[in-house]
């Protein structure tokens, strides 16, 4: 064994301190608490950033397709046939004919900008996160030239309730004998949806197709074409060989393009977190180091006479490795232990805390999520344990090595 029964013995007994090592035991402690909370938080702040990200992309992708095909200029107008000649292309799922624009919804004196999109109704059906998330209403009622399904974050806002009147205003003028007045059109609210993205559930509404081609006058054409994959990452695959085969006729944007601003910010918070984090489990590895150095200074004596009974320097250098390791080794596994607890049962501290302090500790508003999300990744986790074993072995090797290289006959002649 790498270990002898003498070293663990005499390792184990400088983990106990006496009373006149106190201080040392204090700083031991707080390396222990340093190295538990540092790789509990790191765990912890990962897995939320893995669940914000994995929530935030499940949403948006559930709005957007992961293509758009778009007219290179103008609407498209024989969208049907397009539509059937992109469906059989690998990985496409579905193919649904939309028309896309802004506009501004009023209600009982209240006006707030939205993105108004205008579907068939059997294309809402099979977009799950819309049709498995109706809190009021249904999308059976979908249909017509007056009917309206909008968010309940808007419908709170604007104080509609289903069976209300929404009044949508164009962007676009109309031109009168008294000059240039605003389009508008009012609708009734048929459903009510709540996808669990504040930002969609407070800025997105859906028309039927045949209302929203009247509405921004597209005639019989759409906007464009938004397609589903079986998977985000086909579409390097799919993209351009639809675009070669519909001769470049069209444009084609995936959905890495439509928020790439935005997975790279939350990507590049995630990494600095990271890092910031990191230097957590770095002070308590100095700590490591100042109490072993300080352990070293206080057991000269010991060490002396150890080295005369025959102790060779690694044995030595074993004994106090050991020493540190352990308090980096136990401080990983509790924070280990700590950090998977607390990210499998975020959710439900979360709201023990909000019951408890009586305050939202989790805006939807601010956060576009409604819950607090996390994914505990085994390779992140089995990455920031090793990580956190590396640093504190390597914070040993120093005091370790002193308390080798110190010599008997001085350490006894200055005693």
């Amino acid at each position: 064994m790498f270990f002898s029964l003498f070293e663990r013995k005499i390792a184990w007994r400088y983990l106990r301190p006496n009373r006149q090592e106190g201080f040392i035991s204090v700083i031991a402690g707080f390396s222990f608490l340093g190295i538990t909370i540092g790789v509990a938080t790191l765990i912890i702040v990962m897995s939320v950033m893995n669940g914000f990200r994995e929530e935030l992309f499940s949403k948006i992708l559930g709005f957007n397709g992961h293509l758009r095909i778009e007219g290179i200029s103008g609407h498209l107008r024989d969208f049907d046939e397009l539509a059937d000649k992109v469906r059989p292309f690998y990985g496409v799922e579905s193919v649904t004919p939309l028309v896309e624009g802004q506009a501004m919804a009023m209600s009982k004196g209240t006006a707030t900008g939205i993105i108004v999109r205008g579907v068939r109704k059997d294309d809402l059906k099979d977009r799950p996160i819309i049709s498995d998330n109706i809190v009021d209403g249904s999308l059976a009622d979908l249909e017509g030239t007056d009917a309206i399904v909008i968010g309940q974050a808007l419908a709170l806002r604007m104080g509609v309730r289903v069976g209300d009147p929404l009044t949508l205003v164009a962007p676009e003028l109309n031109a009168t004998a008294f000059g240039s007045i605003p389009r508008s059109k009012k609708y009734t609210v048929v459903g009510l949806f709540q996808s669990g993205n504040y930002e969609y559930d407070k800025g997105i509404v859906f028309l039927p197709l045949e209302a929203a081609q009247v509405f921004y006058r597209t005639g019989e054409g759409v906007t464009g074409l938004e397609i589903f994959l079986l998977s985000p990452n086909l579409v390097d695959i799919t993209a351009p060989k639809m675009a070669k085969a519909l001769n470049w006729r069209v444009n084609i944007r995936d959905w890495r393009q439509s928020n790439a601003a935005f997975f790279q910010a939350v990507n590049v918070e995630r990494n600095v977190m990271f890092l910031i984090l990191t230097l957590i489990i770095l002070i308590a590895a100095f700590n490591i180091v100042s109490s072993l150095i300080m352990l070293v200074k206080d057991k000269t004596r010991d060490i002396a006479i150890i080295r005369t009974m025959g102790a060779t320097k690694s044995s030595l250098m074993r004994i106090f490795f050991l020493t540190g390791a352990s308090i980096g080794f136990a401080g990983t596994v509790a924070g280990f232990g700590l950090g998977l607890a607390f990210s499998l049962n975020i959710e439900a501290i979360r709201q023990f805390l909000q019951k408890f302090t009586g305050t939202d500790l989790f805006q939807a508003e601010i956060y576009f999520l409604s819950h607090l999300p996390a994914i505990v990744d085994p390779r992140e986790v089995i990455s920031v344990v090793l990580m956190a074993f590396v640093i504190t072995f390597f914070a040993t090797l120093y005091p370790s090595w002193r308390a080798a290289r110190l010599d008997p006959v001085e350490a006894l002649r200055n005693e």
